[in-house]
C-alpha cells in the first residue's frame, strides 16, 4: 500500500502544528493526510481516466479537506494561514 505507518508519521511530524508528532487527530495533521491522499489519487486519475469510482473518492476527500481548512480559518487564522503556506495549497 502507498501510505505506510512511517509515511504516516512523516506526514504527522512536518505537517503537524500539535503538541507532539504522534497527534493525528488534530486538523493540521488531517488536512496533511488529505491532501498526501488527494496527490496520489490525482496520479492515479492522470493514467486511468475512466476510473469513477476513484473520481468519486477523490470528491469526497476534496470536500473533506475544504470543511476542516474552513474550520481553522473560522477558529484559528494563524494556523490556518501557516497550514496554506506549508502544504502550498491556493484558497
Amino acid at each position: 500500500m502507498y501510505l505506510t505507518a512511517t509515511v504516516k508519521q512523516d506526514l504527522f511530524s512536518k505537517h503537524g502544528f500539535a503538541k507532539k508528532k504522534t497527534d493525528t487527530g488534530s486538523a493540521e495533521s488531517q488536512i496533511a493526510l488529505f491532501t498526501h491522499r488527494i496527490n496520489h489519487l490525482t496520479d492515479h486519475l492522470k493514467t486511468n481516466k475512466k476510473d469513477y469510482s476513484t473520481q468519486t473518492g477523490l470528491l469526497r476527500l476534496v470536500g473533506q479537506r475544504k470543511k476542516l481548512l474552513n474550520y481553522l480559518q473560522r477558529n484559528n487564522i494563524e494556523r490556518y494561514r501557516a497550514v496554506l503556506t506549508d502544504l502550498d495549497l491556493r484558497k
